[in-house]
Formats: C-alpha cells, structure tokens, sequence
C-alpha cells in the first residue's frame, strides 16, 4: 500500500491510496477538494486519472473536502462513499442511487485490495467522518478535520504504520492573528479545528514501534508555519524536524510507501 496527497489546506484537499495484491490494484481518492479540472491535473501529476479510481470518500460537507464529488460521479462514474449526513449536506438527485454507498462509524468496508474503516470525529459538520485503510498487511490512518483529541479517535488509530495528521495552527498565531473573535473561537473548539500541540498529543498516542510515516496536513497558511508543525511532531518522534513529511496545498505531498 502507498499514499499521496495531492494538496492539503483551506484551499483544497484530496488524499490517493493504492493497495495492489500483485495481479490487481485499488486506487481509492479521500476527499477531493477542488474543481474537477484541477483534480484532474492533480491526479495526472501522482500518475492517476478519475477513470481508475474505484472510489471517493468523502469525509464531510465542506468545500475544501467535498469540492468536486458530485461533478466526479457524475462524468466519470466514481462512487461517492460518505455517513447520510455527509450526502444530506451535498447530496444531488440527479445522481444515479447506485453510486452512491453509506458508511457509518466502526463499520468495516472491503473495496477492492482495500479495507476501509471510517470513524467518527468531533468537527462541526453533518455526521463527520475520518478514516483509517488497510491492504491486509498495514494501515495508514487519516485525520485532517476535528477539533479535539478523544480517546474513540485515538484508540481507531491504534497500531497504524503510517499516519497523516491534522496539523492546522499553531495556537499563540491563531489568538494574535486578525481572524474575528468568533472564528478564533470555533478554530479553537472542540470542534474545530487541531493545533500543532494537540496534534502533538494524538501522535503520542499512538506512538509504536512500527510506526514509519507521519506527514503533517492541512496547515493554515496564515496561522501556522511548516517548521512549527514539523517541530511539533519531531518532539513526539525524537527525530530533526526535517525528517517530518508537509503535504502542502500546492504541491500536496509525493508517493509514501508502506511495504
């Protein structure tokens, strides 16, 4: 199993997961948070295309994740894996029924060489979803929206050998900074959005001794900085903050394998 991000941050995000078992292979898209014209530039650039996909989950409503879904099942025939209240916020009748497919919390899903379990999240969106994957060997888990630490999150993270955290500001840039006092607040809540520290926390958490990838992502361009997020988790790991992978929003991040 291998993973990509192809940008991650306010503007857009979209993370590509490949599972091969030698003669097939599986490529599911998490999120796609763009025009369908750019997620396909996008894509082209990892060495994909939309017609290889098997599926897009979406992990919630909002437009830097949702972006383009609608537009991708139609012209391309992808199906959209989202919780009901992911479809009841950007749902479509237009689209074919049979496209679409709901998930919900602990539920284990196999699609294709991979094994998908979405897990519930504190966010302030309509029944938020992250997600951790398997190929049958190794997992990788995902966590770019929540806005606190809980023990559910932590424990469906448990034993992965890669993760891609939610790095989202750094907290004393997000009190200083010209945002208006009601967006500092729901950044800062509980459903929210993670800072460096509390990302810090989680990655503590789920310290192993197999763990072999952890990329920071999302990162606010105007409240935080790489090298405070790579510091941040370089702490936790007792590694030089350069070894800390960014998926950033242009370039998102190139291919990490696990095998």
């Amino acid at each position: 199993m291998r993973f990509c991000s192809l940008g991650s941050g306010s503007g857009g995000n979209a993370t590509l997961i490949e599972a091969s078992q030698g003669i097939t292979s599986t490529e599911l898209l998490v999120d796609c948070g763009f025009s369908l014209r750019e997620l396909t530039r996008r894509l082209a650039r990892a060495g994909s295309a939309p017609e290889r996909l098997a599926g897009v989950f979406i992990t919630h409503e909002h437009g830097d994740h949702a972006g383009c879904a609608l537009a991708l099942a139609r012209r391309h025939r992808v199906p959209i894996y989202c919780s009901r209240g992911t479809w009841r916020a950007i749902g479509d009748a237009a689209i074919d029924p049979a496209l679409i497919r709901f998930v919900r919390d602990g539920e284990v899903l196999a699609l294709g060489d991979l094994e998908l379990r979405p897990f519930a999240v504190p966010h302030d969106a309509n029944e938020p979803l992250q997600l951790r994957l398997s190929d049958g060997w190794r997992s990788l888990g995902l966590i770019t929206d929540l806005g606190s630490l809980t023990p559910s999150v932590a424990a469906a993270l448990q034993a992965c050998e890669a993760l891609l955290l939610e790095c989202n500001h750094d907290e004393q840039m997000l009190r200083d900074s010209s945002y208006p006092a009601s967006l500092k607040r729901r950044i800062l809540g509980s459903h929210g959005h993670l800072s460096n520290a509390i990302a810090a926390q989680l990655l503590g958490q789920c310290l192993h001794g197999g763990l072999r990838h952890v990329v920071a992502a999302h990162l606010s361009e105007r409240n935080n900085r790489p090298a405070l997020a790579a510091a941040a988790l370089a702490e936790i790991l007792a590694c030089d903050a350069g070894q800390i992978p960014i998926a950033s929003q242009e370039l998102g991040l190139a291919w990490l394998s696990l095998s």
